[in-house]
């Protein structure tokens, strides 16, 4: 059996997602019991040239969605970037997860050879959808929710790779 283009792309998204609001209620927890507003994590940087944590959250959110419904052939639904609280944030992420379950995987068929413009400031980025999900919207996916959780754990919200992984579909402890 093959995998589609629609196996290696949306559930891999919708897990990261999942795992993420996840993480985000650990740091809700870490700052209910240190007393302070969670909405503080919200404009932490790891570095004054990086993005802050709710930008970082609406990249990856973008990414996914932006990916998926390119590699359909159709156009990403717009999203505003206007979130100020972590409620706003994960309301974003089950949104890009509903928008994700409305993408039918035949859509996808042939995705892999269709040619993907993506806006690039005042210009346009033209490569194939295998090029495009594999080395460019999944690495970018990553690196936006990579960020976001060493964000929170630089923080000091008690997390690990357990919580960044997620359930693995089919994985069972033997």
């Amino acid at each position: 059996m093959s995998l589609s283009l629609y196996q290696c792309s949306v559930p891999v998204y919708e897990r990261s997602l999942n795992a993420f609001l996840g993480v985000l209620d650990k740091a809700e927890e870490h700052a209910k019991a240190r007393k302070f507003d969670p909405a503080n994590y919200l404009t932490i940087k790891l570095s004054p040239d990086m993005y802050p944590l709710a930008r970082q959250i609406q990249s990856f959110c973008d990414h996914a969605k932006n990916s998926s419904f390119r590699l359909a052939g159709q156009q990403p639904p717009v999203k505003e970037d206007k979130e100020t609280t972590i409620a706003e944030l994960r309301e974003r992420i089950h949104a890009t997860l509903d928008m994700l379950k409305s993408i039918d995987p035949k859509t996808m068929e042939g995705g892999e050879t269709r040619e993907i413009v993506i806006p690039a400031g005042a210009s346009k980025l033209k490569v194939d959808g295998a090029n495009y999900l594999l080395h460019f919207a999944m690495p970018n996916f990553y690196f936006h929710l990579t960020t976001a959780y060493d964000i929170l754990r630089a923080g000091g919200v008690g997390i690990g790779k357990r919580n960044f992984i997620g359930a693995v579909p089919g994985m069972v402890r033997v």
